[in-house]
């Protein structure tokens, strides 16, 4: 059971298995030094790389998600005996690979958030019906682009963290299919799901958990930094606006997961209005008891909602798929309330932040920069010239498995937010830094 937790791979025909130290502390030290790992801190979370030194990257978005994580797994393992069994490589909660799971989750990201993963999908699909989507493209540098030393390609992880990353489960060429892992990488991620004999369409119970924790740090911390910016105020003329309810309503309506949380059973607007309003009270109430100090409230405020998510944490079965199921649970049973609560806290960090005019404008900008990157590269005779010299000796190694418009997108997908700025400003600005400077 544990080698097959334990293989690599990458590693295949080499595969010893350390004495000194565990196998998921070297992946740990593999993600946290690799070039990846620290491009993340100039990625957008919410507001851009570089708005101001208190706001969350994906490089801190991810280590919080990792912390939480690696907390209730431990929680977890101690509470639900079944566990210790080990009776199916899939249903084992370990805290490292959980960590290493929950840290290299955003790897994928391109620079400018969801904006930037929109554009290149757009562009990828256009001329040559190819997607981009950043848990594929999560899969594509783990596994492919990113490099280590004595290895020819990715990092070489185990089998139970790059299933423990792999939330969804797909070919993403399929039909229909909005999220999944591409063709090259999804052959082994599959060979390993068949080795390990995981039902399909199920995550191990490591991936969901990371999953979960995910949506705990981004319905706590985003609406922690949206306070701190002055973009959700805590105050009713905020709150009961009936433009920010009916916004929230339509974001729930309209997302393509919203069956997962049975909102048919509950009357939408008045949950909404409901939420918002005990979330307020509760403000208040810690407000007072902080004598009056936004910043301890703020903290306050997080800290009592992550507890609160993290402690419901747990695991059931899931007839429906004859597998179990990491959620949210009360009385043994899915607690929907707690659930949709979370949804409708995710969705107000979303309409408030995202949706907010300033931050539009931002996004418009970084649709014309990643539109005209793209322009300048895609054509091979021209673009060769102006792409770094280590990615075209990379390219002409692989090119029969590496076509060029998957080569232009996976560059440009690497770049932080600054260094696609600064690209930008060398082809398109009057003037920009000097020629010696190193990238």
């Amino acid at each position: 059971m544990n080698n097959i937790r334990k293989f690599r791979p990458g590693e295949a025909a080499s595969s010893k298995l350390s004495e000194e130290r565990d196998e998921f502390e070297r992946d740990y030290a593999r993600l946290i030094q690799s070039p990846a790992f620290r491009r993340l801190q100039g990625k957008s979370q919410v507001f851009g790389a570089g708005s101001g030194d208190y706001y969350r990257t994906r490089l801190t978005h991810s280590l919080e998600v990792a912390q939480i994580a690696r907390e209730v797994a431990k929680r977890l393992e101690r509470t639900n005996p079944f566990l210790k069994k080990r009776e199916h490589p899939g249903l084992i909660i370990d805290p490292t690979v959980v960590e290493c799971a929950s840290l290299a989750h955003d790897f994928g990201h391109p620079p400018f958030g969801h904006k930037g993963e929109e554009v290149l999908n757009h562009l990828l699909m256009k001329d040559y019906g190819l997607k981009y989507e950043g848990n594929a493209q999560n899969f594509r540098i783990l596994m492919f682009l990113e490099k280590r030393a004595g290895s020819d390609s990715g990092l070489d992880l185990t089998s139970a963290v790059l299933l423990g990353i792999n939330k969804y489960p797909f070919l993403i060429e399929e039909e229909g299919r909005l999220k999944g892992v591409y063709g090259a990488e999804w052959a082994i991620i599959r060979e390993l799901r068949s080795a390990w004999q995981m039902p399909e369409g199920c995550s191990t119970l490591e991936a969901q958990l990371m999953d979960l924790c995910d949506d705990i740090a981004y319905s706590t911390h985003d609406i922690e930094d949206g306070i701190r910016a002055g973009k959700i105020q805590m105050n009713a003329t905020f709150f009961e606006d009936q433009r920010l309810n009916r916004h929230l309503v339509m974001e729930i309506l309209n997302d393509p997961n919203n069956n997962k949380f049975g909102w048919e059973q509950v009357d939408i607007e008045a949950m909404v209005h409901q939420v918002l309003s005990d979330y307020l009270e509760q403000w208040q109430q810690i407000f007072a008891e902080c004598n009056r100090e936004e910043s301890r409230t703020r903290r306050e405020m997080k800290a009592r909602w992550v507890s609160s998510f993290a402690n419901s944490l747990d695991i059931i079965d899931d007839p429906d798929k004859g597998w179990k199921k990491v959620t949210l649970v009360k009385d043994d049973a899915e607690d929907m309330t707690l659930l949709r609560t979370m949804e409708i806290l995710k969705k107000l960090a979303w309409v408030t932040l995202i949706k907010d005019f300033r931050v539009q404008r931002l996004q418009k900008r970084s649709e014309i920069i990643v539109e005209s990157l793209w322009n300048s590269f895609i054509n091979p005779d021209k673009g060769q010239w102006i792409i770094p010299p280590d990615w075209m000796d990379s390219y002409e190694r692989h090119k029969d498995k590496w076509s060029w418009p998957r080569f232009i997108a996976d560059y440009i997908s690497g770049m932080t937010d600054a260094y696609a700025e600064k690209v930008y400003a060398e082809l398109f600005a009057s003037k920009s830094g000097s020629i010696y400077e190193m990238d």
